[in-house]
């Protein structure tokens, strides 16, 4: 079961890497869930699900998930991994839109899934935002805006 667990969640992440928006939805339960806990929004459903992979790969075309390990016990699994990718298009926030800056961004992120029946029930993503926001130089602009 460990292994079936590690292999359902293996394939989430590529298919996001993939951007097979319909994929993705497949991947969770009818009542699935996906929280981005960097911004305390839930998503759920067909016409959620999907936003905040789209966004990420609009903004990052060459968005890649660096996997270092997957911890998996029963139906909780449990990854660390990294948000890599290039800073080309407009990346949307919930105090808008940031154009694109051309920087790298290599963050660190933990995410908790909880499966069921092979699908994806519940998914908790924890990017480091403060992170992403340094290496996008808008943390540096937002420290020199406020005279530090």
């Amino acid at each position: 079961m460990a292994l079936d667990n590690e292999r359902i969640v293996r394939k989430a992440y590529q298919i996001a890497e993939d951007k097979d928006l319909e994929g993705w939805v497949a991947a969770f339960t009818a009542d699935g869930t996906f929280t981005d806990e960097s911004i305390g929004v839930t998503y759920r459903g067909p016409d959620e699900l999907p936003v905040q992979v789209e966004n990420y790969a609009r903004a990052f075309p060459d968005m890649h998930r660096e996997l270092y390990r997957l911890y998996v016990s029963g139906d909780i699994v449990v990854v660390q991994l990294a948000l890599q990718g290039t800073h080309l298009g407009p990346l949307n926030l919930p105090l808008g839109t940031l154009p694109p800056t051309g920087k790298r961004m290599d963050a660190p992120c933990c995410d908790v899934f909880e499966l069921s029946d092979g699908k994806i029930k519940r998914f908790d993503c924890y990017p480091e935002g403060s992170v992403i926001l340094t290496q996008l130089g808008v943390i540096d602009d937002l420290s020199a805006a406020l005279g530090h």
